[in-house]
């Protein structure tokens, strides 16, 4: 699978470019199934207006708004209660998974739960990230990230790429993530780490990791 790990969404030139680029088709001939479950679990943004705007493309950050031939909806949560084959198949044909933004642990608690953790590896779809969308790939979110808390405790999640992310970087509406609360974070990583603000994303393709932006990033190693 690929991954374009974003900040805050498809939100400059140089990030749709590469979304493009890993689509190998115009978006205008691309098929989305947005995931909004991320959302449910953090306080500031779901259930409820923030997720009408997430689904019906009315938010600021763009994803779903983006031109897409079609864009349905994959509601993790429901999954376990219907059958694999009324949605398996669906997410198999499908161009990209548009991941929105929430809470990490809580996202990663139902792609487990759902199954969809297990398929992600095997399939074609491009997934895209924002923010905590972003941040579930890794092993671990670190403390500084915590908010809801699985049934097993702890911060891992779901080691799809080895590497963690620290997003809004100097952010004017979150004051408490600058670059030295990124380190402080990052020297708790048992990895490498990249804090990334809302103008930069991470492409990877078969572990190959290239960091897109028009704005302000660092890698910390261990």
């Amino acid at each position: 699978m690929k991954f374009l790990l974003t900040s805050a969404g498809i939100n400059n030139k140089s990030i749709h470019d590469a979304l493009v680029d890993m689509l190998d088709k115009s978006i205008a001939d691309s098929n989305a199934l947005c995931i909004p479950t991320a959302m449910y679990g953090h306080p500031w943004v779901g259930p409820g207006v923030k997720a009408w705007e997430f689904i019906s493309g009315k938010e600021d950050n763009p994803m779903v708004d983006l031109g897409w031939k079609s864009v349905g909806i994959l509601e993790l949560t429901a999954l376990p209660s219907i059958s694999e084959d009324r949605w398996v198949p669906l997410v198999r044909e499908t161009d990209v998974l548009l991941v929105a933004g929430g809470d990490a642990l809580y996202l990663g608690y139902w792609m487990k739960q759902s199954g969809l953790a297990d398929l992600l590896p095997s399939l074609g779809a491009v997934y895209v990230g924002m923010s905590a969308g972003s941040m579930v790939m890794a092993p671990k979110i670190g403390d500084f990230f915590v908010s809801w808390n699985p049934p097993s405790g702890g911060d891992e999640t779901l080691s799809m790429v080895d590497f963690a992310m620290f997003p809004h970087l100097d952010h004017e509406m979150l004051p408490y993530n600058t670059m030295a609360a990124a380190e402080r974070w990052a020297a708790g990583m048992q990895g490498p780490a990249y804090a990334i603000d809302d103008q930069t994303a991470i492409k990877v393709i078969d572990g190959e990791v290239e960091v897109v932006t028009e704005g302000n990033w660092k890698l910390f190693t261990p």
